[in-house]
Formats: structure tokens, C-alpha cells, sequence
């Protein structure tokens, strides 16, 4: 493994660090002050996003999009993170990789459009009664004729307000397993305007502001089955294929979030003084800034390595868990120190810390909880000695 940045990797980070200062941190107040990402403001963002070359960036080349490899993607995705949440995702929009694993129609229906920018897609797994345990979800498809008849209700979904289809994952059958019977799982795209199809206003949520979830509703939905994505019963098998890098995608945004909370905190520390002297000479500020250092150094060898190992084909589960379970924790420490040191003015909204600060919650959560990444690690430890 190569610590250094290629030329080509150097560009990216340089263009998308200057288009996050430049295009999204002019936006980020009205954002976090109105909670609302308008759709105007989506377009002309969106447009100077594909004239530079950064939309789509995580889609291969051979479906339209920069087809970057997976360490020069997350040094894309640890750029675009120092910005609110929102303006990154919503307005430089990675559409989900799981598009690639459809049929030649379905690429041409569903991931042509949103790499062009036409649309959005939203990934639905989650339920009321099913979050990290994916395999107890309720919501079913029903094979009727040549159709499916889709039931049940997803929530926590992602801007689904403005996707024009969802990826759904429903269950379509039970197995036998060790513990019981567990649901066999089979995803479907599901078309806004289908009948039997709703899509409801989601949950006010303290961390991204302006970036939306929805609830989802299902009452006898009727699709084709040309529909389905991938095999009957093998949703979970997709998933897996296309969409395992998304937790090291979170782990790169919280480096971006980090590194900026960080860089305010130096400043901060050599500019203010008290008792006579720049706080930065105090043990009780230098230190701090340097285990924030350490901590930020460490979640990103980690999370540059199970990149790195992604693209050799060596990447383990265990690996992406720790990128994600470090980078997730290591900024939350980071966020609540940086405002440790400014004091109270760490928690205006004159600096961008105290929403650094509220949105470091979510990421312990999402894409798989601390608690089930520490699962993971923890099992593959134990399980060659038969624990």
C-alpha cells in the first residue's frame, strides 16, 4: 500500500475541495438555518457539479459515470464531507452502486437518469419494527400472476421526497436456520405514482439539517415483475455485491467533518488568549489537539487501507466495520473537543462546529449501529476458535 497521492488523486481532492468552499459553504447557514435545501438551489448547484466533473463520481465509467477507484473515492467522499450533508449528497449526488446490478432496461430506465442528474434513487430497508435486524422486517411481496403485491411500511428513508423511485427490499418467503425461521429477502424498484404507493413526510432529525427522510407506505402495490432486482430471494446477496462500500463511504465523510473541526480548533487555540497568552500554550488545549490529531490520523489509515483492500479484492466485513466504527467515534470525540476548546462560541452557529457537533450523532447509527460493528469485529475473532 502507497501512502502517497497520485497525481490524478491529488486532482481530485483539489477540485473538490475547492468546489465545496466555493459552491456549498456560501449555502450551509440558510441550510441549517431554514432546514430546507430548495429545489432551486439543487439545480444550479447540481449543473456545476456534472460541468466539473464531480457528479456520479462512484458509478463506473462503463454505465456514465468518473468510475473512480475506491481510495480515490473516499478522498473524494472525505472532501465533500466538510460540508453540510445535504448540500454534498443531495446536490453532488452519488447515485446507489446497487443501479449497476440491474438488467440492461433497468440500467437504462433507473441509473442512466439519475447519473444524468434527471432524478434521484432511495434505498429502503429499513421498518418501524426492523432496523438492524433486516431479516425480521414485515413488509412482503406477494407473487400474483406475473405481478407482485407489495405491503408494509419502510421509514428512515433518504430523500425520498425527491427520488422518483425507491429500491425497495421486501421479504418473499421464510427459511430455516439455526435460530428459527428468517425471512428470505428480494429487492424491487417501486415507481412513485404506482398505485398503492405513498410517500410520507419523515422525522425532524437534530443531525443534517435539510437532508430529508420519508416514510413509505405500501397497501396492495401492484408492480411487474420485471421489476425485480437481481434473483428472487437473493436481495440480501445484491446488496452485499454492490452496496459494502457504503460504510466506508460514511467513515470518509466524518474524516472531512474532523479534519475541519480540527483545523478551526488550531487556529483557534494559536489566535485567542487568556491569562495573558495564547490558549494553545495550556497543556490542557495542546493536548487536546493532539489526541484529536492522533484519533483523526488513525480512523483514516484505517479507512484508506479497507479502501485500498476493497480495490485488491481482500476487503473483509471486519475491515469496513472498524473504518466505520473508528471514523464514527473519532468524530464525535473530535466535535465535542473542538468545542471544548472555542468555549462558548463553539456552540454559535457563527462557526460551523456545533452542527459538526450534532451531526457526528447520526453516524454512530446509521449504515449499521457502533454496536453492530463491534458484532462483526468481535465474531470474526471468535469464530475460528468455535467461539
Amino acid at each position: 500500500m502507497h501512502f502517497e497521492m497520485t497525481e490524478e488523486q491529488q486532482m481530485v481532492v483539489e477540485t473538490t475541495r475547492k468546489f465545496v468552499e466555493q459552491e456549498l459553504y456560501p449555502h450551509e447557514a440558510e441550510v441549517e438555518r431554514t432546514g430546507i435545501l430548495s429545489r432551486e438551489l439543487i439545480r444550479e448547484l447540481q449543473a456545476k457539479a456534472i460541468e466539473t466533473g464531480l457528479y456520479a463520481a462512484n458509478i463506473p465509467e462503463e454505465f456514465g459515470g468518473a468510475g473512480l477507484d475506491t481510495v480515490t473515492w473516499l478522498l473524494y467522499e472525505r472532501e465533500l464531507g466538510r460540508t453540510n450533508y445535504a448540500l454534498h449528497w443531495t446536490c453532488v449526488a452519488r447515485p446507489s452502486n446497487i443501479l449497476c446490478a440491474g438488467t440492461s432496461a433497468q440500467r437504462e430506465k433507473y441509473l442512466a437518469r439519475c447519473v444524468r442528474g434527471e432524478t434521484w434513487d432511495c434505498l429502503a430497508m429499513t421498518e418501524p419494527g426492523a432496523g438492524s435486524d433486516l431479516r425480521g422486517m414485515r413488509a412482503t411481496a406477494k407473487p400474483d400472476g406475473d405481478d407482485w403485491i407489495l405491503n408494509g411500511t419502510k421509514h428512515f428513508i433518504s430523500h425520498a421526497d425527491i427520488a422518483d423511485f425507491a429500491i425497495c427490499f421486501m421479504a418473499t418467503g421464510e427459511e430455516d436456520t439455526p435460530r428459527g425461521k428468517k425471512k428470505l429477502i428480494t429487492a424491487f424498484f417501486v415507481d412513485k405514482g404506482t398505485a398503492g404507493f405513498t410517500v410520507r413526510d419523515g422525522y425532524e432529525n437534530v443531525s443534517h439539517r435539510g437532508y430529508t427522510n420519508a416514510i413509505l407506505e405500501f397497501n396492495d402495490c401492484r408492480i411487474p415483475n420485471e421489476n425485480m432486482l437481481g434473483e428472487l430471494h437473493k436481495g440480501f446477496a445484491v446488496a452485499n455485491e454492490w452496496l459494502g462500500a457504503t460504510r466506508l463511504q460514511v467513515a470518509a465523510t466524518c474524516l472531512g467533518r474532523a479534519e475541519r473541526a480540527l483545523e478551526h480548533s488550531i487556529q483557534w487555540a494559536a489566535e485567542r488568549e487568556q491569562f495573558g497568552q495564547k490558549i494553545g500554550k495550556f497543556q490542557g488545549v495542546s493536548f487536546k489537539l493532539a489526541d484529536m490529531a492522533t484519533e483523526l490520523k488513525a480512523a483514516q489509515l484505517l479507512t484508506l487501507e479497507a479502501g485500498w483492500k476493497f480495490d485488491q479484492g481482500t476487503c473483509t466485513d471486519t475491515d469496513m466495520a472498524m473504518a466505520k466504527l473508528k471514523a464514527t467515534e473519532m468524530l464525535a470525540f473530535v466535535a465535542d473537543e473542538a468545542i471544548q476548546i472555542h468555549g462558548g462560541m463553539g456552540l454559535m452557529n457563527e462557526l460551523p462546529l456545533e452542527r459538526i457537533w450534532r451531526d457526528a450523532r447520526i453516524e454512530r447509527i446509521w449504515e449499521g449501529t457502533s454496536e453492530i460493528q463491534r458484532h462483526i469485529i468481535s465474531r470474526a475473532l471468535l469464530r475460528p476458535l468455535g467461539a
